[in-house]
């Protein structure tokens, strides 16, 4: 199997950014599995890696063999998710189960021709993104909110919409992880990714405001302690619900709404997918929610620069 320059320089030069004691011991296999189950993979390759980075760390450190066969055993993944994954929500911890399962099915059935495994539930359906409308009307109502439900309000747009980031990665980013690059723009470094995150310029205010609060807090509902609290996005939703007959703030609605703005911008598919931790033919699902283009600007694009 031969895999692009870039995604082999991925895999090549991957390293966890925590890096753990043991890592020397196990990097080997963690490439060598992830560069076997790449070509056939719809995932991305970055958030392979670290599913299968820490896969490897929970087993080094629970006294199992340095072996990937055992590692991607189906009890072994599943023990894993159960006792190794207690930091991350419930769906994150499910996906890397889905990710490390197909890695198995895919290495299974290059090398021995096993049945893949039954899938653990029907295909993840795609939220419908807002209307530009209706997230025109919900900034406007963010804004008007009173003292802290304000900042949370337009943070939870700013990071899901203005970003794109999925629930676990709201949750995550602390105003430490936000940088401002020379040109305005505002770069997010999520742990656990290595992706680039950039957010949309008319979010950006947000998060500069964010930013420049003392201390390393986090961004959405800065006052808890936990990372990952319980019922963390439910709760504060179920407390302030938007007026006007406007629909309620949703991670997965606003993410999808950031997906289909970019597509509908045109901007291009590999940096779509990306920046979004998904592979280009996942964007898909998203097509028919983009508006067509007219034929005057279709002519255009088609057509290109006169020599």
């Amino acid at each position: 199997m031969t895999l692009d320059a870039e995604t082999s320089a991925k895999i090549t030069g991957y390293r966890p950014q925590q890096v753990p004691p043991e890592w020397e011991q196990i990097a080997g296999h963690v490439r060598m599995l992830v560069a076997a189950s790449a070509d056939r993979s719809p995932y991305c390759i970055e958030r392979l890696l670290t599913a299968t980075a820490r896969l490897a760390v929970w087993c080094h450190r629970s006294g199992l063999p340095d072996d990937p066969e055992v590692w991607l055993r189906h009890e072994t993944i599943d023990a894993f998710v159960l006792t190794g994954c207690t930091d991350l929500t419930p769906g994150s911890a499910q996906t890397y189960r889905s990710w490390l399962r197909h890695m198995r099915a895919t290495l299974a059935w290059l090398e021995r021709g096993e049945q893949a495994p039954p899938p653990m539930k029907a295909p993840k359906t795609v939220s419908p993104p807002y209307s530009p409308a209706q997230l025109g009307r919900l900034r406007g109502w963010a804004e008007r909110l009173p003292g802290q439900a304000r900042g949370d309000a337009l943070a939870l747009m700013a990071l899901a919409f203005g970003c794109g980031l999925t629930s676990g990665e709201v949750a995550a980013v602390r105003t430490g992880h936000l940088r401002r690059l020379d040109c305005g723009a505002i770069v997010v470094a999520v742990p656990d990714t290595q992706r680039l995150i950039v957010c949309r310029a008319a979010w950006e205010d947000v998060l500069v405001h964010a930013a420049d609060r003392p201390g390393d807090a986090f961004v959405f509902r800065p006052g808890r302690a936990a990372r990952h609290a319980k019922n963390l996005f439910s709760s504060w939703t179920a407390r302030h619900t938007p007026t006007g007959g406007l629909p309620a703030l949703s991670v997965r609605r606003l993410r999808s709404s950031w997906i289909v703005e970019l597509l509908s911008a045109r901007i291009d598919l590999g940096v779509v997918a990306d920046a979004a931790g998904m592979s280009a033919s996942a964007l898909a699902r998203y097509q028919h929610f983009v508006p067509a283009l007219d034929e005057p600007t279709a002519v255009a694009l088609l057509r290109g620069r006169a020599m």
